[in-house]
This record gives structure tokens, sequence and C-alpha cells, in this order.
């Protein structure tokens, strides 16, 4: 944001107000803040999620979720 100056970012919030209206701009600051709490949230747990788990928590993988499907066959 160093490239927009002080000028542009006044620039910015003028036609922020003429488009949206100054009663609209809150509500919109507040989803977008929502917005990107959740995308943080949701980035923070997909960290997490690939971090090494022990292997107490580990889950093995049976021999029939690694045959094709074409392979696959319901028990008779």
């Amino acid at each position: 944001m160093s490239g927009i100056g002080a000028s542009g970012m006044i620039l910015l919030v003028i036609v922020a107000l003429l488009l949206f209206g100054p009663n609209k701009l809150p509500e919109l600051g507040r989803a977008f803040g929502r917005t990107l709490r959740e995308f943080k949230k949701g980035a923070n747990e997909l960290m997490d999620d690939t971090k090494e788990r022990p292997a107490a928590n580990r889950v093995e993988v049976s021999s029939e979720d690694t045959q094709p499907k074409a392979e696959r066959r319901l028990p008779e």
C-alpha cells in the first residue's frame, strides 16, 4: 500500500462514499472484517492439519482404499 499514498487513499474514500453512501459503508466494513477473520481462521486450521500427527492419531489405509475404483467389488 505504500505506492498509493495519502491522496490516493482520500480519493478511494470519496469514491466509496459516492458509490455506497455513508450508511452502507459501516456494513461493508463489518462484512469485509468477518470475511478476513474467517479466511484467517480457515488458513490457520489448514496449517494445523498439515503438521505431523502423532502415530496414535494416524489412520491406517486399508488395501481396499488403494485399489482403483474399477477393481473394487461389492461383497457377495
